[in-house]
């Protein structure tokens, strides 16, 4: 399937343990083996995550659980140097940077293969295609006391990758993991389990690098949520209002929504994050729903009684276990401390500038093309630093942050009426 496809709608049904699937409750210390993916089929669910670990963090959960939270949380050691590899951007850049990426893993953080009957359930279906990262977000949290912002990379971004040359940066994990599954397999290895994981972490650190090298950042954790985990973390919030400018339909994402506020969870979440076509700038306006989304979800964690429900507490933490891989460096009892202050309305929301999000390479692909030394300022600035005035940040609901190509929404009627937290987007 072409990297533009969406795969086909199913329908959807509350997630249900049933048939003979079991999630663990003892999630492996390690990345889960038989991971599949495709291009074009990761949302934007890393937002949720997100938002899972700043409850926790928010509500003071965090204190009494971490040691129980660490210690059944997937790690990866994809931040740790290797010997021959280029050095990482300096450590004192000014700001705490974690980068969460999005997984589209047919499975569960325990390794368990979704049956067919949970995958119709999350509008999708088993695959045999090939990894790709669409969910890359650089969360900044500057040192000096200032606003934290969550920095989207779009993923048909077109940068230098390691070892390859320029390409997409969404494929700078699958490409890696697949080169060194096939060099495990060359070399005589024949466990499976081992290879998924050495692969997994491959993937991991060719994006990081990649990451590091177009931002000029050193990445210092890396947290990873997969789909399910999207769809539980959204019905454990009870779901999050959202709202368009207008009434949409795509049947390959199966996004049909009308106008104006209305709630999402489960699959409708997956579908409203999703959807690509048929939106005036394709996917730089569904990384500004993916925005709007996150922004709406934090002002519902204020609300009051949300951090107080021990069982909405309890199926956040749940689907944490489910769902996360972390590099064991990021400690959750800081990052809660960090994320009392994330929780509170305090993040700005970004996205990389663009030069053109209708570009193509040579071969043909459609890319986002951008300038490198505009992208390093800006990201630079967000850490308090002085932004040049060419990067500057467009609100959640009319940008991101593109440059002179990027294209424009058509003269909108009166917006929708929204509820406080909520912004409507296209």
């Amino acid at each position: 399937m072409a990297d533009d496809q969406e795969e086909p709608e199913a329908t959807a049904e509350p997630v249900t343990e049933s048939d003979d699937w079991k999630p663990s409750p003892f999630p492996r210390q390690a990345p889960a083996p038989s991971r599949v993916r495709r291009a074009g089929r990761v949302t934007r669910r890393v937002a949720v995550g997100l938002v899972s670990l700043l409850a926790l963090g928010a509500s003071g959960y965090v204190y009494v659980t971490k040691d129980q939270l660490q210690s059944t949380v997937p790690t990866t050691d994809a931040l740790t140097p290797r010997a021959g590899e280029p050095a990482p951007p300096p450590a004192d850049d000014g700001a705490e940077d974690i980068l969460l990426v999005g997984s589209d893993a047919r499975t569960d953080a325990q390794g368990n293969a979704l049956p067919p009957r949970v995958l119709r359930q999350l509008r999708t279906e088993a695959n045999d295609g090939a990894v790709n990262t669409d969910t890359m977000i650089l969360l900044r949290v500057p040192k000096n006391g200032g606003k934290p912002s969550a920095v989207s990379i779009p993923r048909d971004t077109w940068t230098a990758i390691p070892g390859r040359g320029e390409a997409k940066i969404n494929s700078a994990y699958g490409v890696a993991k697949a080169r060194a599954a096939q060099a495990m397999r060359g070399q005589g290895e024949r466990d499976q389990a081992k290879i998924e994981r050495d692969s997994d972490t491959e993937g991991r650190r060719v994006l990081v690098q990649a990451l590091q090298d177009l931002t000029q950042v050193r990445i210092d954790h890396y947290a990873e949520i997969n789909l399910l985990g999207f769809y539980l973390m959204t019905e454990a919030l009870g779901g999050v209002k959202v709202c368009l400018n207008h009434a949409t339909e795509d049947k390959d994402s199966g996004a049909n929504f009308r106008r104006g506020e209305q709630t999402v969870s489960g699959g409708e979440a997956l579908s409203f994050v999703r959807q690509r076509k048929n939106l005036p700038r394709g996917d730089l306006d569904r990384i500004v729903r993916q925005q709007a989304f996150l922004s709406s979800a934090l002002h519902q964690l204020l609300s009051a009684g949300t951090l107080t429900s021990p069982g909405m507490l309890n199926d956040l933490m749940d689907a944490v276990h489910r769902s996360l891989t972390l590099d064991p460096g990021l400690d959750l009892l800081q990052f809660a401390q960090q994320a009392k202050g994330i929780a509170s309305g305090d993040l700005t929301f970004a996205t990389i500038p663009v030069v053109t999000a209708n570009g193509r390479s040579a071969d043909g692909q459609s890319i986002v093309q951008i300038d490198l030394k505009a992208v390093r300022e800006f990201v630079a600035g967000l850490a308090g630093r002085p932004a040049p005035a060419a990067a500057a940040q467009a609100p959640a609901g009319g940008g991101s942050g593109g440059g002179s190509g990027s294209g424009a929404a058509p003269a909108a009627a009166p917006l929708p009426e929204a509820s406080p937290g909520v912004t409507c987007v296209n």
